[in-house]
């Protein structure tokens, strides 16, 4: 007889302790990595589900049994007994569901980008500041373990780093994989969607994932000082090319292409004094770990990290529940990775449209 899921769950070995979390938005991006996520993470409880579409939260209900379902998000703030939530609305509502929260003692992880301008994540950002509340950007890839055996190298071997260059090709087949490997998304007439998508252009939709390359692997460089991007176009195909000089005098190189007859292809190569990380990415619905392969000028070998567990979601939910119960560092992208987020995506789009640098310490405005 096949197992039910309450019967997979009890296989699950879950500690004492666990964060209470509620998830705002029963989506794609929810139905497809949060709920999941939160049945196996074994520090953490699905505790409540919102949105305000009410068939979804009915469907979901019955699929993940949480212990409440609410159709108004300020009701599910009122629970006492909700620790956190999962921010997993469109973009525009992420800064102002996550200040609602904040303001309701609630610990955040909100997907990326943290919001769509620079402003309002700084007003979000001077928040967490003063509430002491924790509050994680969900840069999953954060949590592949072949990104952190290079980023571990970068930091403590690779010594002064000379370039980067990253690159983020979507698939022309990218959906029929994605859609043989998940499970059917469920769709409501009722969700709610903002009036203007940011996203809508196809190169800004992957920009966050994207240029997080050049904040979190070239922590030798400190930040990118500026960027300069230009765009082009040809029948269907859309071209973003960024340089993105660093303080410390390196050079970036980032290249966006979409779509791409070939398979998937994300990655990046870092060159430093002392080696070099050559690293390729994978659809992140297959849930494998990145390739990444580490050359060491000191005794001359190449190595590759075998990540077997490539659940980046549920592993970062796992930090950021420690992070709470356990009073860790935040191991994953916090508030001001999430504001040099937007500021990176807005200085690209600035810089795209006017064919000029633009510095990211003095960008403002929205995507």
């Amino acid at each position: 007889m096949p197992l039910v899921r309450s019967q997979v769950l009890k296989m699950i070995k879950k500690d004492q302790r666990r964060l209470r979390v509620g998830v705002l938005g029963c989506g794609q991006i929810a139905q497809a990595a949060h709920f999941e996520s939160c049945a196996k993470a074994r520090n953490v409880d699905l505790y409540a589900i919102c949105d305000v579409a009410a068939d979804l939260v009915e469907r979901m209900a019955e699929i993940h049994r949480p212990a409440r379902t609410y159709s108004d998000y300020a009701t599910m703030l009122a629970d006492s007994e909700l620790e956190a939530v999962i921010i997993a609305t469109a973009d525009a509502f992420h800064v102002p569901a996550s200040i609602a929260a904040l303001e309701s003692g609630k610990h955040v992880l909100c997907e990326k980008p943290l919001g769509v301008a620079v402003e309002e994540v700084a007003r979000l950002r001077d928040l967490v500041e003063a509430s002491g509340l924790v509050l994680q950007v969900g840069h999953m890839k954060r949590f592949d373990s072949g990104l952190q055996a290079a980023k571990q190298f970068i930091e403590s071997d690779l010594g002064e780093m000379l370039a980067l260059k990253a690159w983020y090709c979507d698939s022309t087949h990218r959906y029929v994989v994605t859609e043989a490997v998940q499970l059917l998304i469920v769709r409501s007439a009722q969700s709610r969607k903002p009036s203007v998508d940011p996203k809508a252009d196809l190169t800004l939709r992957h920009a966050s994932a994207w240029q997080s390359y050049s904040r979190h692997g070239a922590v030798s460089c400190r930040r990118p000082c500026r960027s300069r991007g230009s765009t082009s176009r040809a029948l269907w195909l859309s071209l973003l090319v960024c340089r993105c000089p660093f303080a410390s005098g390196a050079l970036g190189h980032l290249d966006l292409t979409i779509p791409v007859h070939m398979d998937w292809h994300e990655g990046f190569h870092i060159y430093g004094q002392n080696g070099c990380v050559i690293a390729k990415a994978y659809n992140p619905w297959l849930f494998k770990t990145t390739e990444v392969e580490i050359f060491s000028e000191r005794d001359l070998t190449t190595t590759r990290v075998l990540g077997a567990d490539g659940h980046f979601f549920r592993r970062q939910l796992e930090s950021f529940a420690a992070a709470i119960l356990e009073r860790t560092p935040v191991e994953g992208a916090d508030v001001y990775d999430g504001v040099a987020g937007v500021r990176g995506m807005v200085a690209i789009a600035q810089s795209a449209r006017s064919g000029r640098p633009v510095r990211l310490d003095g960008v403002s405005g929205a995507l």
